[in-house]
C-alpha cells in the first residue's frame, strides 16, 4: 500500500548533495523492478527452525515458510485471486493462521491452515464482517480476535479455543471504544476512544468489577496502549501528553503511578514485549526512518543490534524462547530483507534476497531529506530523489509525490514506483506537507479544517524549491498522489490550474461530502474525530466541504490528467473517480481512466501495479517530458 510514510536529513533551500556530474545508469523496466520481492515476517515455528512469512513472488501475497538452516522457501498457500497475509504459527505447532479479504473490500477474515495441507478453516465465517487478530492468551490455549459481527459499527473481542476453534465473547463493545490489548489474566482490557484526530482517551476495563477506569487526562493529547505485563502489574502505553512527540510510559495497575520509560525528540510509534518479558523493543519514527531499539527488560539497558551493510533494522519479531529474533532490514535502494539474529551467540544470518539479480543497486537512487520554506515561512520536510543523469546541461522534469491521509508521511524506504520514475529521468520530491505525522503535535494539527489550503500551498512551494535546482526543467513539473494525496492532485489542478503541467490521481477524493457520508460502518468509533478535523457533511460544514471538493470545480482543470481506481474501494468510492473524469473530459482536456475490478483502496496485485506504473510513465513521457 502506498502514499503513507516519513523523512531524513535537513537541507534548507540549497542544492542537494548528489554530485553534479552525470552518471550513466542502466534503464530498467517496471517488470524488472516488480521482480523484486516484497516480503514480511510473521513468526517462528515451535522449534525455531522455520519462520513464517508472506511475499508476493507469484504476483500477489501468499504464505511461505523459510527453513533457517538453508534459507529454502516453501509455499504454503497458493492463492491466485486474493492476497493472503501471514499472521503466525499456532503456538507449539506448524499449523498457521493468515488473513485475507475479498478483492480489496476490507472485510478481512482469519483462516487456519494445518501443516498437513488439509482443508482451510475460516475461523471468522460471518458474512460482511471485518475481523482482526489480537494475539494469544498467556497459556497459548486461546486466540483473541476482534469482530464487528454483532454490530457492524463496533468491534467486540472474542476468544477462540485452539482445540475446537469455538469462540466466546470476552468483551462486548457498547461504548464505541477501540479495543486494545488484553491482560495476561484476562481481567483487564485496554480501550481507547477517539475525540478528535489529535486527541483520544485511554481506559482500562476491569472484567471482574465490570467497570471502566479512565487513565488519560482531559488535555489535548493522544494515548495508545501497547502491552500488559505478567501478573497484571503494569500497562505500557504511548502518549504525547505535555510533549510535542510521543514517548513510552509504564502505568502501575495497582497504584496508578506512571514512569516515563523512553523518550526522544522524535515520535515513539510502537513497543513490543518478548513473550517471557526478557526484552522489549521500541520503535521510533526518526528523521524519515523507523528505528528499532532493543532493551533488556530487567535492567532497562539498551542493547546493540549488529550492523547491517546497506540497510537498517525496520522491525523485529521475537521467537518463543527469546533466543532469536527475525529482523526486517531495508533502505531506500534495497527492498526489505529478513535476517535471523541469535541473541545469545550474537550471530546474524540473512535468510532472504529480495532484490532482482538483474537490477544493480548502483543504478538506484538513495533518498535524501530536504527542507524548504513554504508560503508562510514554515519549514516543510520532503524526501528527494535526484536522477543520476540530471545536470545543469541536462535538466530533467520532476514530479511532486503527495502521501495519503490526511496525516500520513512519506519515508526513505524502498519504493519500486519511485525508483522506476527516477530511473527513467524524473526527479521525485515526496512532500510531507503540514498535517503530516512525525514532526510533532503542532505540525500535525496545522491542516485541521484547512485542507486544500495551507497543505496544498506547501506542495506549490515544493515545486518552487524544485525550480531553484539548476538541473530541473522548471517548465516540466507535475503532481501525483494517492487517496488524500490524489485529492491534493485534483485540488492542485482545480484551484491552482497554472502551477503543474500534469496530474496523476490514484483513487483520490473528489467529493468530500459523499466520502465523509460513506465512511465504512466499522470506522464508527473514529467518525466523530474525522468530522471534527475535516468537517461534518450533515451540518453547515457542508458549504466549506463543497468549496474544497475538486469535483465542483472541475471546469478550471486544464492540464492532462490520468486517474486510477480500484472498483472494490470502500474508502474512496469508484464514483468519485468516475465523476471527476467525466467532468474534466468536458473541458476538452486529455484524460485517461484506468480501473481494476479486483482491487480496493490501494493496489496489491503485481499485474495491476505493473500496468499502473507503465501507464503513468507513458502518460508522463507524452505530456510532461513531451517525448515525440
Amino acid at each position: 500500500m502506498k502514499y503513507l510514510s516519513l523523512f531524513a536529513l535537513a537541507i534548507l533551500f540549497s542544492a542537494c548533495s548528489n554530485s553534479d556530474k552525470p552518471t550513466a545508469v542502466k534503464s530498467y523496466s517496471i517488470e524488472q523492478l516488480y521482480n523484486n520481492k516484497d516480503i514480511y515476517g510473521a513468526g517462528f515455528n515451535a522449534d525455531e527452525t522455520k519462520v513464517l512469512v508472506a511475499d508476493n513472488s507469484t504476483g500477489i501475497f501468499n504464505v511461505y515458510n523459510i527453513n533457517i538452516a538453508d534459507t529454502a522457501s516453501k509455499p504454503l498457500t497458493h492463492s491466485v485471486k486474493d492476497s493472503y497475509f501471514s499472521i503466525g504459527y499456532v503456538p507449539g505447532t506448524n499449523n498457521f493462521l493468515y488473513s485475507a479479504d475479498q478483492g480489496g473490500n476490507e472485510n478481512s477474515h482469519i483462516y487456519l491452515q494445518k501443516a498437513d495441507g488439509s482443508a482451510v478453516k475460516d475461523l471468522t465465517p460471518w458474512p460482511n464482517t471485518a475481523n482482526g487478530n489480537r494475539g494469544w492468551s498467556a497459556d497459548k490455549k486461546f486466540l483473541y480476535i476482534t469482530s464487528n459481527k454483532r454490530d457492524p459499527k463496533f468491534n467486540d473481542i472474542y476468544k477462540l479455543d485452539v482445540t475446537t476453534w469455538k469462540g466466546e465473547m470476552l468483551y462486548q463493545n457498547d461504548g464505541g471504544y477501540s479495543p486494545g490489548p488484553v491482560s495476561k489474566s484476562e481481567r483487564y482490557i485496554a480501550l481507547t476512544k477517539s475525540i478528535t484526530t489529535d486527541k483520544n482517551e485511554l481506559y482500562i476495563y476491569d472484567r471482574a468489577a465490570k467497570a471502566v477506569k479512565k487513565i488519560s487526562n482531559d488535555k489535548e493529547a493522544a494515548w495508545f496502549p501497547t502491552a500488559f505485563t505478567k501478573g497484571d502489574s503494569s500497562l505500557y502505553y504511548i502518549s504525547n501528553d505535555g510533549s510535542e512527540f510521543f514517548y513510552l510510559v509504564k502505568y502501575n495497575l495497582n497504584t496508578g503511578a506512571t514512569s516515563k520509560v523512553y523518550s526522544t525528540n522524535w515520535d515513539v510509534v510502537g513497543m513490543e514485549l518478548s513473550d517471557r518479558e526478557k526484552y522489549y523493543t521500541v520503535y521510533v519514527n526518526a528523521d524519515g526512518k523507523t528505528k528499532v531499539l532493543l532493551f533488556d527488560n530487567n535492567t532497562g539497558k539498551q542493547l546493540d543490534f549488529p550492523e547491517v551493510k546497506n540497510g537498517e533494522v525496520k522491525s523485529a519479531v521475537f521467537s518463543p524462547s527469546e533466543k532469536n529474533m527475525m529482523l526486517t532490514v531495508g533502505s531506500s535502494v534495497s527492498p526489505n530483507n529478513l535476517y535471523v539474529y541469535n541473541l545469545e551467540k550474537k550471530e546474524l544470518k540473512p535468510i532472504t534476497r529480495t532484490l532482482n539479480p538483474a537490477v544493480s543497486i548502483d543504478d538506484l537512487v538513495s533518498a535524501e531529506v530536504v527542507h524548504f520554506k513554504s508560503f508562510d515561512g514554515l519549514e516543510i520536510p520532503a524526501i528527494y530523489y535526484k536522477p543520476k543523469n540530471a545536470t545543469k546541461e541536462h535538466p530533467v522534469p520532476a514530479i511532486l509525490l503527495i502521501h495519503g491521509g490526511p496525516g500520513g508521511q512519506s519515508n526513505t524506504g524502498f519504493d519500486n514506483e519511485i525508483q522506476f520514475l527516477v530511473n527513467h529521468g524524473y526527479a521525485v520530491l515526496a512532500v510531507n506537507n503540514r498535517g503530516s505525522s512525525g514532526y510533532g503535535k503542532t505540525f500535525y494539527k496545522l491542516d485541521n479544517k484547512d485542507h486544500s489550503n495551507g497543505d496544498l500551498k506547501d506542495c506549490i512551494w515544493g515545486k518552487k524549491w524544485l525550480q531553484q535546482q539548476a538541473y530541473i526543467d522548471t517548465a516540466k513539473i507535475g503532481i501525483m498522489g494517492g487517496s488524500y494525496g490524489g485529492c491534493m492532485v485534483l485540488g492542485a489542478l482545480a484551484f491552482h490550474p497554472n502551477e503543474f503541467k500534469v496530474g496523476v490521481d490514484l483513487f483520490g477524493v473528489a467529493n468530500w461530502m459523499r466520502t465523509l457520508k460513506s465512511i465504512p460502518p466499522y470506522w464508527e468509533a473514529q467518525r466523530k474525530a474525522l468530522y471534527d478535523e475535516l468537517g461534518d457533511p450533515y451540518t453547515a460544514d457542508s458549504v466549506h466541504l463543497k468549496k474544497i471538493s475538486p469535483l465542483f470545480h472541475y471546469q478550471t482543470i486544464n492540464k492532462p490528467l490520468i486517474v486510477f481506481q480500484g472498483m472494490n474501494d470502500v474508502r474512496v468510492l469508484p464514483i468519485e473517480s468516475k465523476e471527476i473524469v467525466e467532468g474534466v473530459k468536458k473541458n476538452g482536456v486529455p484524460v485517461e481512466y484506468i480501473t481494476y475490478s479486483n482491487e480496493g483502496h490501494g493496489f496489491l496485485k503485481k499485474e495491476n501495479l505493473v500496468t499502473t506504473d507503465n501507464k503513468i510513465l507513458a502518460f508522463l513521457d507524452k505530456y510532461l517530458m513531451e517525448k515525440k
